[in-house]
């Protein structure tokens, strides 16, 4: 009687602890999750404003007939152009883009959202020096050049820009 006992109270009490730490941690996400879509949701506004900054507002489009790595688009409600999320693979992993292109046809800002490139090399892609050089450039994109070290890195976030003037012509 006694060994059935030590047998089953430790199992019993982590059954117990196992049950209300699993509440608990439900009620947490369920507390947190609105609370990371919001931030969420704002990030990616300011994202859009900051590549496409004479947009007033945006109007989601649908991405069917765009190059897969277009995760989202949005067509700026005054005309000035359009804003392309974007998901490729670089060196490292994923990474996660936004282009906005203007009406007149020409990039007006790229920002990289996430990435996961090697230190040092590719993640070179997500500063604003090797950005930069993609600003005011048509879909020939003369003149943009890869990072010596990092050319996957830099060739994954060009054709990222490419398949952002391509979704283009498709809402244009």
């Amino acid at each position: 009687m006694n060994t059935t006992k030590d047998l089953l109270l430790p199992v019993i009490v982590l059954t117990v602890i196992c049950m209300v730490i699993t509440g608990a941690l439900a009620l947490t996400e369920q507390a947190t999750t609105p609370i990371i879509q919001k931030a969420e949701a704002e990030a990616a506004e300011q994202a859009k404003k900051e590549v496409l900054p004479a947009a007033d507002s945006f109007e989601e489009l649908s991405t069917e007939g765009m190059p897969e790595s277009i995760t989202s688009a949005f067509k700026a409600k005054n005309g000035e152009g359009a804003v392309f999320f974007m998901t490729v693979k670089g060196y490292g992993g994923k990474m996660n883009l936004i282009c906005g292109i203007g009406s007149d046809g020409k990039i007006k800002g790229t920002k990289t959202l996430s990435h996961f490139e090697t230190a040092g090399l590719g993640e070179k892609t997500a500063k604003r020096e090797y950005q930069s050089q993609y600003d005011g450039k048509d879909e020939s994109l003369e003149g943009v050049d890869h990072i010596a070290g990092a050319t996957i890195s830099s060739k994954a976030f060009k054709g990222a820009v490419e398949d952002a003037f391509k979704a283009f012509k498709e809402v244009k």
